[in-house]
């Protein structure tokens, strides 16, 4: 069986919904969306509280990451997402963007076309803001943005007790100053999930030039002459591109595709029996994400959203939810955060908090049996660079997924300040009514050393990983900053792949603002 598009799209989440949408916006285009997992119907999928649920397995491909050698070999619970909507779909719906000096120093790197300035117009191109406007916030978009619908009492001691040692509130982290303790804005719209298959492809699934197949794994890229003309599903069902093979499966499932295409190091996909179409040691390698640490206290009173964790009250909540749109269900969980510097000579925040309004809300992370509070911490510049490389052949196995956290000192020293900075501002004077005591790391962890021991036994992925595909100029860039794959004609990579380093924050709403700019570009380019 075989089927002709115009554009074949492999990757149905945060950039690939984006650009579905916007390409399909011409009538004389036909566009098909591939998406390996299922659909979101699921009603964890809408409701914010949701959540809790996916880092737990659901939408998920249900990888780990191999031991981590700096790490004394801790393996990390690595979700992706496999749901259409992709990580949009399964996030804790954070919008943020990152600092403006993130794309300046793209562009510095050659990345022509990537300076804030040139971002800026895409993230409020894609932005239904309901509380900004003017330069950086746009109102007029298909994508939910919106202010917390249900914080807590706790959430204004947090900012009481972050300002107590130096760090200002700060209304939008997201405008003209990233620095400060803040309620993050969410992807949300009307106390529900505003994922990127929710904004941009549900609202358009009748277009009869947009198909969108679910439950369609890629095998391989069809590859004549150094062109993409196609793709190969599973099933052994062909699928052919006209135009172009646009590739946005994430910064695991993007080189993970072109390595089982003969596309990657050329030695270690010989080693596994795959014939090498082209030698590019770069697909899969500069792997970048941020570590997550936490400090966990237990709480004096019913003062986080753990209470509703007894089955009665969740059906309370579940009842004030259906009635009201508040409550812990309207609750992204982790709404609550800011920016602020572990290194006070940094050239802008390098850590990021988020306040969770309860206790083992993420696969792995401790729970308090009474009630209580976490307070995460990531350090936002990592220098440690890992890898995504295949174990076999077979497109059904687990990638190698090699964070290399803490390679570098600086990460390790980095992060453990941070950690200290989450147990000073829970030991605060305005927390005090809240919080009966800290419990992790807890009053033994006193060295560095120590401190140390305790985030190889208690940490986690951000769920914020890029790089494996960076764009840039010269030979060993993967891609070019038109996002078009070196040494490969008619394939276009535009997903987490391309950053040539992360973000200074969450990644989901950078990765919308690609799938914007690309769907420009390739509509400049082919004159549509």
């Amino acid at each position: 069986m075989s089927e002709s598009y115009d554009f074949v799209i492999i990757g149905g989440g945060s950039a690939g919904s984006v650009i579905a949408s916007r390409l399909s916006e011409n009538p004389d285009v036909s566009v098909c969306l591939l998406e390996a997992g299922g659909s979101d119907r699921y009603p964890f999928f809408h409701l914010p509280a949701g959540f809790a649920k996916m880092t737990k397995g659901i939408g998920s491909w249900g990888w780990t990451t191999t031991p981590q050698k700096h790490m004394q070999n801790k393996v990390f619970t690595y979700t992706q997402a496999k749901v259409i909507g992709g990580g949009s779909a399964i996030n804790a719906q954070i919008y943020t963007r990152g600092h403006p000096l993130d794309y300046d120093e793209w562009r510095q790197q050659g990345c022509t076309g990537w300076a804030y300035e040139d971002v800026l117009p895409y993230f409020r191109k894609s932005e239904g803001n309901d509380s900004f406007s003017g330069r950086y916030h746009g109102q007029e978009g298909p994508l939910g943005v919106s202010r917390p619908a249900a914080p807590l009492p706790i959430c204004d001691a947090y900012f009481e007790a972050a300002q107590a040692l130096g760090i200002p509130l700060n209304p939008d982290v997201t405008g003209e100053v990233q620095e400060g303790a803040a309620f993050y804005q969410l992807t949300q719209k009307n106390a529900r999930r505003s994922s990127a298959a929710m904004a941009f492809l549900h609202p358009n699934k009748r277009r009869p030039n947009l198909t969108v197949k679910l439950g369609a794994q890629v095998r391989r890229l069809i590859l004549e002459k150094g062109r993409a003309t196609g793709v190969e599903l599973l099933d052994r069902s062909l699928i052919h591109a006209g135009t172009e093979v646009i590739l946005s499966s994430g910064a695991i499932g993007s080189p993970r595709l072109l390595q089982l295409s003969g596309i990657g190091p050329a030695d270690d996909l010989r080693a596994l029996g795959i014939d090498v179409t082209l030698d590019q040691a770069q697909v899969g390698a500069n792997l970048q994400d941020h570590l997550d640490l936490y400090c966990i206290a237990e709480v004096s009173g019913p003062h986080t959203y753990d209470r509703f964790a007894k089955p009665h009250l969740s059906a309370l909540a579940a009842l004030q939810y259906l009635f009201t749109r508040k409550g812990p269900v309207a609750s992204s969980l982790f709404e609550t955060g800011g920016f602020w510097y572990a290194d006070e000579n940094a050239r802008s925040p390098d850590l990021q908090l988020h306040l969770g309004l309860g206790t083992g809300i993420e696969a792995g992370v401790a729970a308090m049996p009474e009630g209580g509070v976490t307070l995460n911490s990531c350090y936002l510049r990592p220098r440690s660079r890992g890898t995504v490389r295949l174990q076999s052949a077979n497109p059904t196995m687990p990638p190698l997924i090699d964070p290399n956290y803490c390679a570098d000192p600086q990460d390790r020293a980095m992060s453990i300040r941070g950690l200290k900075l989450t147990q000073l501002i829970l030991a605060q004077e305005p927390l005090k009514p809240f919080i009966k005591a800290e419990r992790l790391p807890g009053p033994d962890v006193q060295t560095d050393d120590d401190y140390f021991n305790f985030i190889c036994q208690h940490s986690k992925t951000s769920h914020h990983c890029a790089g494996t595909c960076a764009m840039g100029t010269g030979e060993s860039a993967v891609v070019t900053p038109r996002l078009t794959f070196n040494g490969i004609e008619k394939l276009r990579v535009a997903d987490a792949s391309i950053m040539p380093s992360v973000v200074s924050s969450n990644t989901n709403a950078p990765t919308i603002m690609i799938g914007e700019k690309a769907a420009d570009m390739i509509r400049e380019d082919h004159g549509i």
